[in-house]
């Protein structure tokens, strides 16, 4: 039997994530909605982009920051781009689940994606490496394409570049101001105005710096939230959230999470 949480969860990953997430949460009993607080938008240089869609066969690895990059790296891609990945293609680099099923959505054999493991309570840059590690790659003199939003984390290719590797980035999209509809404003009012009827759930720090931009009067010590590592734990907690926990990347986790962390109300 599943129990509702005593407190609806805000998700604030960029659509489409959003909605998916909803829908496994309240699959596991947890009442949620849909909060994004990203917009997702096209690449700076579809030119540029295309062209590394046609590179990619040629790369020993072409290493995926989100979900977001796989879908607007695949979205107009050669219907067989996927399938090219593993054996003589490239591997797929991957840094949680999220967006190794959009890999394997976008056609790409599970044989060829590289993701930290499942069972493992971090997912980023490091323990991608760690994965690739285990497969004992000489990187001298090969080839990797990373596909990202504008900016973001170096510290894997910096990382692949100390092995000899040559890297190269390309923007899939651009990371914009949340695009509030009148529902999602009337839901930020509603968390803002009854801070214990609700919990943020972040999976990304830029997310979390749009609240002050959002709401540069709200009561963050009174909000509570989960954060998917570390890093976006400290951001919460720098813009003044009162209680902010880590939690694991998986619907599964966040539902097990709410249950140690607040009385959940029994029939």
């Amino acid at each position: 039997m599943t129990h509702a949480s005593p407190m609806r969860v805000l998700v604030t990953r960029p659509q489409p994530q959003a909605d998916e997430w909803v829908a496994r949460l309240e699959a596991l009993g947890v009442e949620a909605a849909a909060l994004p607080l990203l917009h997702i938008g096209d690449a700076p240089d579809a030119a540029t982009l295309q062209q590394a869609r046609e590179a990619a066969r040629r790369q020993a690895l072409v290493m995926f920051v989100s979900p977001s990059a796989v879908d607007r790296f695949f979205a107009g891609a050669d219907a067989a781009l996927g399938a090219a990945f593993g054996g003589s293609g490239p591997l797929a680099g991957s840094t949680g689940p999220g967006t190794q099923a959009a890999l394997l959505r976008a056609g790409v054999p599970a044989a060829a994606i590289v993701s930290p493991p499942a069972h493992r309570q971090r997912f980023d840059s490091e323990a991608l490496w760690r994965a690739l590690l285990a497969l004992q790659l000489d990187w001298r003199g090969r080839s990797v394409l990373i596909v990202r939003g504008e900016g973001g984390r170096d510290w894997l290719a910096e990382t692949l570049r100390q092995q000899g590797a040559e890297v190269h980035f390309v923007e899939a999209y651009r990371r914009a101001a949340p695009r509030l509809d009148p529902a999602q404003q009337a839901l930020l009012a509603d968390a803002l105005a009854r801070p214990s009827a609700f919990c943020w759930l972040f999976s990304s720090s830029e997310a979390v710096r749009q609240l002050p931009l959002l709401a540069p009067q709200a009561d963050w010590p009174a909000m509570r939230a989960l954060a998917t590592h570390e890093r976006i734990v400290d951001t919460a907690r720098s813009i003044g959230f009162g209680q902010v926990d880590e939690v694991g990347v998986a619907p599964a986790a966040v539902a097990k999470r709410l249950g140690s962390l607040y009385t959940i109300p029994r029939p």
